[in-house]
């Protein structure tokens, strides 16, 4: 796959995917979106892709915002696009992916850099991170999904005081809240991603893609989680997997997974 804003590449069955505009701190525009919808898509479909790592280049971002000047003179109607669209293609295709995305925030997350760090199923921040929803300083509010997430991963009051102040927090700040999962050293930042990744790679892919769905149902207001729990719950039964599973561990040995 080649792309002129993000590097992708598949290793032992992790697609690693980088946003590569170090220069403008890894901004998201419009051919990048475009980009990472493409990557989503392809990962989503592919069986040789067991889950996705995604980071920024460089030290400094992960993804420091939006490019602002793509939109500075957009109408109403303009803004409520680039929202949907973005939100449909790219934040909402990574939250429901059926393989894990784990954010690895390697500097800067603010804006919709932030808003796709919490799109990620996983978040792993580097300890000199600072993360911030500053749009309210432009005018704006976040359109990336932003208000949504946030407020399930710290709740209500954190969401709207992080969001009416526009104020930057650190790692460490950001793990005590629960918006990101672990703060490491900057050196440390991808093996302890890949740490992770080896642990979910041990079990079923068609398990751990019901309990996304399953997670994810939790949070959705037109569908009774519960509901949608029993069913993937079901669907289990049906696969290679769990007879694997079981026999492997009726046998007292190590089960072979092969997502069928």
């Amino acid at each position: 796959m080649a792309y002129q804003n993000i590097l992708s590449e598949i290793r032992a069955q992790v697609l690693y995917v980088t946003i590569n505009r170090e220069q403008k701190l890894n901004a998201l525009n419009k051919e990048t979106l475009t980009e990472l919808a493409e990557v989503i898509a392809f990962a989503a479909q592919t069986e040789e892709v067991r889950a996705v790592l995604l980071t920024g280049a460089g030290e400094k971002a992960f993804v420091a915002g939006a490019d602002i000047s793509e939109f500075a003179a957009y109408s109403s109607e303009e803004g409520e696009n680039l929202a949907r669209n973005g939100q449909h293609t790219v934040f909402d295709a990574i939250e429901n992916c059926p393989k894990p995305v784990i954010a690895a925030i390697n500097g800067f997350a603010l804006g919709g850099g932030l808003e796709l760090a919490m799109a990620c199923h996983i978040r792993v921040a580097s300890d000199h991170a600072k993360l911030g929803l500053p749009e309210v300083s432009l005018g704006l509010i976040p359109g990336y999904g932003g208000t949504q997430r946030l407020t399930q991963l710290v709740g209500k009051g954190r969401a709207i005081e992080m969001i009416t102040t526009a104020d930057m927090i650190t790692a460490a700040h950001a793990e005590k809240i629960g918006l990101v999962n672990y703060v490491v050293p900057a050196a440390e930042l991808l093996s302890k991603v890949e740490e992770i990744l080896a642990k979910i790679k041990l079990r079923a892919p068609l398990a751990v893609a019901s309990a996304i769905r399953s997670v994810n149902s939790s949070l959705l207001f037109d569908e009774n989680g519960f509901e949608t729990e029993i069913k993937e719950f079901g669907k289990c039964f049906d696969t290679n997997d769990f007879k694997e599973g079981t026999t492997a561990f009726l046998e007292k040995r190590k089960p072979t997974f092969l997502g069928k």
